[in-house]
């Protein structure tokens, strides 16, 4: 498939980096480090602008090595990027660790999947049918 992209960073656009990857990363188009702090939140610019066909997004997701050994997230992940939205691809990040992380120019701070989606129409109905779940919510299948 292909999207359009206008790379306005000083970096390679993004690639995947092996023959399986569902996302590509995104790095930090940034001039100048960024101190995140514990609990500190940045909008860091890619410099990025994409345009998606119609029935697809783009969702930025953490990068699991940062979160694992930094406790670096995104903090709306996953952020979605709509087909029609023209402007600048930012990633919200928030340090979530203990001690500070300095986010360098051309860091890969995220990771991009592009995916396809569904519109639904709502069909509106009295009574849903059973299921064996029925109104089982959060931790109603157990954890083992």
């Amino acid at each position: 498939m292909k999207v359009k992209i206008v790379n306005k960073s000083r970096f390679a656009a993004p690639a995947y980096a092996t023959e399986y990857s569902a996302g590509m990363d995104l790095k930090a188009n940034i001039e100048e480090p960024i101190i995140l702090g514990s609990l500190d939140r940045a909008m860091v610019p890619t410099g990025l602008f994409i345009e998606l066909p119609e029935g697809y997004e783009a969702q930025v997701r953490p990068r699991s090595g940062l979160a694992a050994k930094h406790g670096i997230t995104v903090t709306n992940a996953p952020g979605t990027i709509d087909a029609d939205y023209r402007g600048e691809i930012c990633v919200l990040l928030v340090n979530l660790g203990r001690e500070p992380f300095i986010i360098n120019p051309g860091e890969r701070i995220a990771q991009m999947v592009v995916a396809r989606h569904e519109r639904v129409e709502w069909e509106q109905v009295e009574a849903l049918e059973e299921s064996a779940r029925g109104e089982g919510g959060f931790g109603s299948t157990g954890t083992k």
